[in-house]
């Protein structure tokens, strides 16, 4: 599979993991974000969206063109 057919998801930490509860900022974590403002793309894929999910209200998801 090509890059053009693979779907991807552009993450960003908008909001500090601080306080939050550990399966939250696992989730994260998970996705490869370690500070604010770090941006990452993930593909889209059913466990990459259930940890997005987890931590939405932390992050800022677009598709990665």
């Amino acid at each position: 599979m090509n890059a053009a057919q693979r779907k991807e998801l552009k993450v960003t930490l908008v909001r500090s993991l601080h306080g939050q509860l550990a399966n939250i900022a696992a989730s994260a974590r998970g996705l490869g974000l370690r500070r604010i403002h770090q941006t990452v793309a993930v593909a889209d894929t059913p466990e990459n969206r259930g940890m997005i999910e987890t931590a939405v209200h932390l992050l800022k998801v677009e598709r990665a063109s």
